[in-house]
């Protein structure tokens, strides 16, 4: 088993951060592989285990064949490197290597490196050093590279073209025929919508993917799960149906849309287009990573803020079935990288480039704002995108306090709040936010949308004296 990622660091004589419990966990592909890492973060588990210090840790573990498993793995990517047959990366041994360097780290000391992880390392350490090396910079290949994965562009530019515009021809045809649907689902009454089950929905939802327009579709199955999911659902389905009526239009008439918003919504009828915005290189606060299945297919999240830009990005990366995301970075550390933003209005997604250096401590949270100016920094971006379901924000100087059957944050010093989001209140991280405020004000990273506020990332103490350690929540 083997994975490498892109950016890979340029070694420093700095030495290299050590990712706490928590952030190791966050890089486990699922719940089992958690259980079982951690039934290998211990000492007893291991034999000729030791670390260089940069970032690099190495040992033997134990498995059900003669001969241990050969594990080794670089923090500062991360990536990892094991014998065993697994297929998630990183696999348990992975894991259970970084946790016994996580909450041991007396029990890998330092020590010389083996040929066979010094082989992988010195490998990673070349490729670093041609990134970095003389040139447009580590990451000019990535990002003057087209949609197709590689630089020099299309073979034949005008049969690309003609591809496209079928393809728009096809997502037009969709797009009318969900206008009728709509239409006929307003005729019939939106309280009788739940007679006809989610196989309606589903049929259409059928209809968009031949059309390819996936981001049509994934709506469309959206709406069949809104009839009849509790009190009040008819005005959801009223809204959720206004949204997707406000996002056909807008492909039907997209030429009359100012460029940036017409980039939004192809993306939220679902063409893909690369990364495209001036690149910016900056010492990224990693917030937050988390996945969520979309089918067969796990989607990885990783919010970054730019100490010195101020600028809040998402990563995203996709794992196919049985397979992790391959993209990971230490949840609370600060990397030195170049990032490329996508295009479009409202857009936060961004494409990582080069990385300087090894990731280092924190040093404390973005700068944050109150529970008001939250929902208007949510209400600013919803005029660049329309569909937009939260904007990420920092809220500072908040206390977590039950409300009804739910939650809040309420402003320590106002009388403000804003309600914990549905999805957030069954996650052992509110219990986690509870428990580090203990009563008193904290800061949290999260989205704040319609639906209210999702956190997923905190610190407690003085933000201004820089030693507050990020505390995941999700």
């Amino acid at each position: 088993m083997l994975l490498s990622h892109g950016g890979e660091p340029l070694r420093t004589a700095a030495p290299a951060m050590c990712m706490t419990v928590d952030q190791v966990l966050a890089l486990a592909p699922d719940e089992a592989s958690r259980r079982a890492g951690g039934r290998l973060g211990s000492a007893g588990s291991w034999s000729g285990a030791g670390h260089d210090g940069a970032g690099a840790a190495w040992g033997l573990c134990k498995g059900s064949g003669s001969k241990p498993y050969r594990t080794v793995v670089d923090t500062t990517a991360p990536a990892y490197r094991c014998t065993c047959p697994s297929r998630k990366f990183p696999c348990k041994h992975a894991l259970g290597l970084m946790l016994l360097r996580a909450s041991d780290g007396t029990a890998a000391g330092t020590a010389e490196v083996p040929d066979w992880a010094g082989e992988w390392l010195d490998g990673r350490r070349r490729r670093a050093a041609e990134r970095t090396g003389p040139g447009p910079g580590p990451a000019a290949a990535g990002a003057g590279a087209d949609a197709t994965g590689g630089g020099a562009g299309p073979a034949d530019p005008e049969a690309a073209r003609r591809r496209a515009e079928r393809r728009a021809e096809r997502i037009t045809g969709g797009a009318q025929e969900l206008e009728q649907r709509l239409m006929d689902l307003l005729r019939g009454g939106l309280a009788a919508a739940d007679r006809s089950g989610y196989g309606l929905w589903e049929e259409t939802a059928a209809r968009m993917v031949d059309a390819q327009a996936p981001g049509l579709a994934s709506r469309a199955r959206e709406l069949g799960a809104i009839a009849a999911s509790g009190p009040g659902w008819p005005v959801r389905l009223l809204q959720e149906c206004a949204l997707l009526h406000l996002l056909d239009t807008a492909w039907l008439g997209i030429d009359r849309l100012p460029e940036p918003l017409a980039a939004t919504v192809r993306t939220r009828v679902g063409l893909t287009a690369a990364a495209g915005g001036s690149p910016v290189r900056d010492h990224w606060l990693v917030l937050a990573q988390y996945d969520t299945p979309d089918g067969r297919i796990v989607t990885r999240r990783i919010w970054l803020y730019g100490r010195d830009s101020g600028h809040t990005a998402v990563l995203l990366s996709f794992g196919a079935p049985g397979r992790s995301p391959g993209q990971a970075l230490p949840v609370g550390a600060t990397v030195d990288a170049e990032i490329t933003p996508y295009r479009g209005a409202g857009q936060l997604r961004a494409e990582l480039g080069g990385q300087y250096g090894t990731p280092v401590p924190g040093g404390g949270p973005p700068p944050g704002s109150t529970t008001t100016a939250a929902v208007a920094a949510y209400g600013q971006a919803l005029r660049d995108d329309p569909w937009l379901d939260s904007w990420p924000v920092t809220l500072s100087e908040v206390v977590p306090v039950p409300s009804g059957d739910g939650w809040q944050l309420a402003d320590a010093v106002g009388g403000s709040a804003l309600p914990v989001a549905p999805a957030a209140l069954s996650r052992p991280g509110l219990w986690k936010l509870v428990a580090l405020s203990g009563g008193a004000p904290v800061t949290v990273f999260g989205q704040c949308g319609h639906r209210g506020f999702e956190p997923l990332a905190a610190w407690a103490g003085d933000p201004a004296a820089g030693a507050a350690e990020t505390v995941p929540l999700i």
